[in-house]
This record gives C-alpha cells, structure tokens and sequence, in this order.
C-alpha cells in the first residue's frame, strides 16, 4: 500500500510539473502597432523625472542605550570598509567615513583612516586639506603642523599648502614660524603672487626693510630675474618705495629697470610709470625728457599708450609748441606706417609731405621727398605715372617758393626730364613748368631750348601750345609763325590749330595769308571738327565783308553736305546781306534747300527747314507765300512698328511719329486714305449722336 501510494504520488508530481514547464500562453488576436508609440528616449526621460520625485523620508533611528550605539557603529563601519574594499581609488569614501568617525569623536580612528589613505593617494590635495582642517578644528596644533610639513615637503609646488600653512601659524600669532615658512617656501622659487603675499605679510607687521630686502632678493637673484623678466615687477618695487616716501630709493629702482632692459626690451609701461613718478615729484623737465627719450626709441606701433600719456601731460603742464610737436609726432608716425606698408601709394607720401612742410625744417623736407620720388612706378604706364609726378613738381615748387634754392629747383627739373619714358609717353605739364620756371629766372634762351627739346624729343600738342603762347607773350610773331607750322605739319588734322594760325594772321593784318591758310585747312583729307573750320571761315569772310565769297564758300561746303543748318546759315547770311534782293534770295535759298531735302531721309530735318522758312515767311512775307508754306507743312501721325531684340527674337511694338508732307507724289495715296478714314470717323460720330437723340430729324443723307 504505501508503495502504490507513493507510485500515485510520483505520477501526481510529474503531471504537476510538467503543467508547470509549459504554461498557456494568451493568444494575441489583434498583432496591429498600437496608434501611440512609445519610444526608448520617451522610457528614459520618463525614469529621470521619476528620480527626482520627493521619497519619503527613511524613518528616524533613536538609540537608548550603548548596546545599541556599539551595534549601530559595528553597522555604519562595516558599510564604510565594504565600499573601501569594493573600489579603494574613490577618495571620497575615505573622506567621508573619516568625517564619520570625527563627528564621532573618533579622532584616532580618523587619523588612521586618513592615514590609511594617503597609503592609497598621497597625491591628492584635497585629502591632505581635509586631514589638516580636522586637526585644526580639534585644536591639534602640533598635528595639523606635522601634516602641513609633510605636505609641503611631499608637494611643494601645491601653493594651496603654503598658503594654509603660513595663515594658520599667523592665525595662531606665531609671526617667526610663518615667516621660516615663507622663507621655506621662497626656496623653491614660486610664482609671482607669492613674492607679493611674503611682501605683504612683513608689511602687515611694518617691517618695511625686510619687505625692501625680499624686493630686492625677487629682483636681484640672477634666477628670479630670469624667471620673472617682467616690467609690472620693477613698478611694484619702486611704488612700494614711492608709497613709503622713499622717493630717491624709488628713482633708483626705475633707473636701474631702463637699464636692466636696455633698448633691445623697453616696454612703454615702464616710461609711462617712471614719468609719472617724476610729474608726482613736480620733476616736469624730467618727464618731457622721459616721454623723448622713449618715443625715439620705442618702435611706433607699441607707442600707442605713451603718446596719449605725453599727450595729457603736455595739455596740463607745457605750452602750445609742445602740445602742437607731440600731434605732429603721432600724426608722423601713422603715415610712415602708411608709406612702410604701401610705398607706391602716393595719395599717403602727399600727405605725409603737407605736414613735413608745415613743420620740419629744409632737411626734413628733403629728405622726405627724396624718399618719396624714389619709389618709380614698376610699370611704363601713363596711367601709374600721373599721381608720381606730382612728387617732383611739389618738390620743385617747394624748392622755389619755400627754399628759395633756384639751383636746386632746376636739379630738380632736370631730374625728373631725364627719368620719363620720352619714347612711350611724357607730361606736357612738367615741361612746360620748367620753362616758366626759368622765365621767372630772367633765363630766356634756357626755357625755348627746354621747349625745343620737349617737341623734338615728344611732341604734343599742348607742348606746341604752350611754346606758341610763350612766343605770343614775348611778341615774337616770326617765331610764332615757324611754331605753327611745325604743329600742322605734326598734326595737319587739328582744326584748332588753322583757326589759330588763321586768326594770328589776321589780328596782324595780313588778310591773304590768313585766307591762304583756311584754303589749305579746308583742302586738308582728314579733320577733327571740319564743321567748325568752315564757320571760322565763312565767318572770316563776313567780317571782311567778302559777300560773293561769302556765297562760293556755302556752294563748296553745300556740295560736300547737305545739313539742314547749312541751308539755314547760308538763307540767314543772305538775309543779313543788307540788299534790296536780300529777300528774294532768301527765298530762293528756301526753296533750293526744300527741293534738295526731299530725297533726305531724316524727315525731322526738312520739317527743321519748313519751320524756319515758315518763321522767315511770318515775319517777312505776304498772304500769299505764308498760305504756300502752310500748304508745305506735313502732316503728323503715329505708327507702329515691330522691334526685335539682339539675338533676333520678337521684342514687340514700338509707337513713333512720322511725317508725310504734301507735295511728295509718294504718300498722295497715304493722304487720300488718310481723309477718308477722317471722314468715315466723322460719320460714325454723327450717327451715334442722332441714336441718342431720338427726338432730333436726321437727314436721309446722313442716315
């Protein structure tokens, strides 16, 4: 019995287990995605605002008795080794179990703790810190001293060691001991801020010769200097003499830092101080005599604060003079800079020159000039010359009218003439001033043999100009003559030149000759502005009151061309004639030009012509002949006419006037439709106004 029982309580036992291997899973009818999505940012910004929701409090543990206490330690420490053993790096489980034991009172154990970590991190600076301050907050003076020696002899380059150190021994009035620190401490030349806190510290206690003799140690030592070459150090030094009214002492040590550095190193700051010292001891001569010595020194871009100090100084303390030098230094000083970084930008040497002129002596003023015209365009270009040019003749009338150096203007002159570049291009100007120059300076065949030259070497035709103008002032008409004709013989195309030539000779009455000359300019194949060549002449003849040739020259010209204002110059001369047939003449000058104006294609012209014929015709005519010439007058219309762009495309309509004139025999058909069209127009008005008025009879012929 028991054998079956226990067989049927096998079996109940598989079956039970084996239900319990494969338990029913629940069929998922609907597999679509949910239609709000939960992503893995969403889940993982959901638990960090759930860290942060308010927990309660774990509930508070009262201890009654020691049993309890001694329990409750052997707890807390054993978490505390349990974490030192799980990762013995991390100091801050050290820190905290032995701030644990020292609320405690456990300061024995503390220290052993501490101990046992500074075995495992002896570097570290803020465990040794927190060793310190515990034995110092239980007033273990000698212990908090052992450590701090054991700190600093272990890290001395942790200035936070010597800084608790030495407060702490003068926190406790032990001034010897925190000065043996200090001293400990200067041994191992530290940064700057330490010289400065010793400094301070012997200060607090008015010991001003020691403080002057770590100055002087910080200073002096070959390693200190060379450790610490800066300016700021020097001025703390001689302000601390300065402030304890030690003012030989102070001039000293700035006078030994302008050595020290020399030339090679000079630092503005230090001049500024030094200058400032001596304008505090109303040493005003020494300041200006600083302020010069380093300006001449100093390089100009690292000037900047000195000019503007010596600047002040001489607003408050000097004269005009001196206020007006240190501008014109500053003022100097930026265009060197300009002409340094760019010599061939000669709108800068301009400017630099106008202030050298207005304030240096003769020198000065050369010697920049020289500079400046030393720098030759690289390119033989007309066009980078012409700025350079202005050099020399700003430095040649500097020399004449400043200097007063006639040698040395002309040196000038020539020196620039033989630089130019003759055979690509020259400057009329420059010639030309030389030559006046020596006229001024009563040295007549100088300047025609400069003149000469220029047009032998280069001519042009403002240098002709010029020689010919001279010659005129001078009344050497012959001279003149021979000019003029070298020029139409360099350039026959120059109208100007035969008006002038022309019009010398008349003023000189030789009439034949001047006619000779316009018969050879109007012959001439190729002119500039023939149109004023041949009213210069006509207009010659008028004064001569030559009429008939007169009337051959505008036949001549007429038979070259056949502008408009030809024929309406040549019917104003007839008017003006002064005859009993002038205006017969006029007349038919009118209609000459209005049958020769019909082939022209520019019908503005011809209606130009009608109207002034018409303006004749109205002030001098009869009925008759201003009915002609209304009858004459065309007809303006608009019209439209097709455009096309560059590439030939269709660019669309274009709206102009155009004229049809009565008596061409072309546009007769153009004109009767033209009428009909204005009368069919008037028709349709008429019609739509009888419409209107319904009441009003219209005539069978209208309708």
């Amino acid at each position: 019995r028991g054998g079956a029982g226990a067989r049927r309580g096998g079996k109940m036992a598989s079956t039970a287990a084996g239900k319990q291997r494969i338990p029913k899973v629940a069929k998922v009818k609907n597999k679509a995605p949910a239609e709000v999505q939960i992503t893995a940012e969403q889940l993982l910004r959901e638990a960090k605002e759930r860290e942060l929701e308010l927990l309660p409090p774990p509930p508070q543990q009262k201890i009654t008795d020691v049993e309890e206490l001694n329990d409750y330690k052997l707890r807390k420490r054993k978490t505390f080794e349990d974490n030192i053993r799980k990762n013995r790096t991390v100091i801050s489980n050290w820190i905290k179990y032995a701030q644990w034991e020292e609320s405690l009172k456990e300061i024995q154990r503390a220290r052993s703790i501490y101990e046992r970590a500074l075995d495992v991190d002896y570097r570290n600076v803020t465990l040794w810190l927190k060793y310190a301050e515990m034995e110092m907050k239980n007033r273990q003076v000698n212990h908090a001293r052992n450590i701090w020696d054991r700190a600093i002899t272990t890290l001395p380059r942790v200035n936070q060691f010597w800084y608790k150190y030495t407060y702490m021994e003068e926190m406790l009035g032990n001034v010897a001991g925190s000065r043996q620190v200090f001293e400990r401490w200067m041994e191992w030349q530290p940064e700057e801020q330490a010289w400065h806190s010793y400094i301070n510290f012997e200060l607090r206690y008015k010991e001003v010769d020691r403080a002057r003799s770590i100055y002087e140690r910080y200073i002096l030592f070959s390693l200190l200097v060379i450790v610490h070459p800066d300016v700021k150090n020097w001025i703390k030094y001689a302000r601390f003499e300065e402030k304890h009214s030690y003012f030989a002492h102070a001039r000293k040590v700035y006078e030994r830092a302008v050595e020290f550095f020399g030339e090679e190193h000079m630092d503005e700051h230090l001049y500024v101080a030094f200058a400032k010292f001596e304008e505090n001891q109303k040493e005003f001569e020494r300041v200006r005599v600083i302020y010069k010595y380093a300006l001449d020194r100093i390089p100009k871009q690292d000037a900047q604060n000195l000019f503007k100090n010596y600047t002040i100084f001489e607003k408050k303390f000097g004269d005009r003079r001196g206020i007006e030098d240190i501008i014109v230094s500053k003022r100097r000083f930026q265009y060197e800079e300009e002409v340094k970084a760019n010599p061939h930008n000669y709108d800068a040497w301009f400017d630099y020159l106008r202030l050298v002129e207005s304030d240096a002596d003769a020198a000065t003023v050369r010697e920049v000039y020289e500079r400046a015209i030393a720098n030759v365009p690289p390119i033989q270009e007309k066009r980078h010359w012409k700025r350079y040019i202005y050099l020399w003749i700003n430095y040649a009338l500097y020399e004449e009218l400043e200097a007063k150096a006639s040698k040395r203007t002309r040196q000038v002159y020539q020196a620039c003439i033989e630089l130019l570049p003759h055979k690509k291009f020259t400057f009329a100007k420059m010639w030309l001033l030389y030559a006046q120059f020596e006229i001024r300076q009563k040295n007549l065949p100088l300047a025609r043999r400069a003149l000469g030259t220029s047009i032998g070497k280069c001519p042009k035709n403002k240098l002709f100009k010029g020689y010919i103008e001279l010659e005129l002032q001078l009344r050497e008409f012959d001279r003149c003559r021979k000019l003029y004709e070298k020029f139409l013989e360099f350039a026959p195309e120059n109208c100007t030149s035969w008006i002038k030539f022309a019009e010398l000779e008349t003023i000189l009455g030789d009439i034949d000759r001047a006619r000779a000359i316009y018969e050879l300019a109007i012959g001439q194949p190729r002119l500039d502005m023939p149109e004023v060549l041949w009213k210069s002449y006509i207009d010659f003849e008028i004064e001569q009151e030559e009429y008939e040739k007169t009337r051959n020259l505008y036949r001549r010209l007429l038979q070259r061309t056949q502008h408009v204002k030809v024929w309406i110059s040549f019917a104003q001369f007839e008017l003006s004639a002064g005859r009993e047939e002038r205006l017969q003449r006029c007349r038919q000058i009118y209609e000459e030009a209005n049958k020769a104006m019909r082939s022209c294609e520019e019908k503005e012209e011809r209606v130009m012509l009608l109207e002034s014929w018409r303006s004749f015709e109205e002030e001098f005519g009869s009925d008759t002949t201003k009915e002609r010439i209304d009858k004459l007058m065309p007809e303006k219309i608009k019209k439209r006419r097709k455009l096309q762009a560059e590439d030939g495309s269709d660019a669309g309509w274009e709206e102009y006037y155009d004229y049809i004139f009565p008596e061409d025999t072309a546009n007769q058909p153009n004109l009767k439709l033209l009428a009909m069209a204005k009368l069919w127009k008037k028709q349709q008005q008429e019609s739509e106004a009888a419409a209107m008025d319904p009441d009003k009879d219209v005539d069978e012929s209208q309708t």
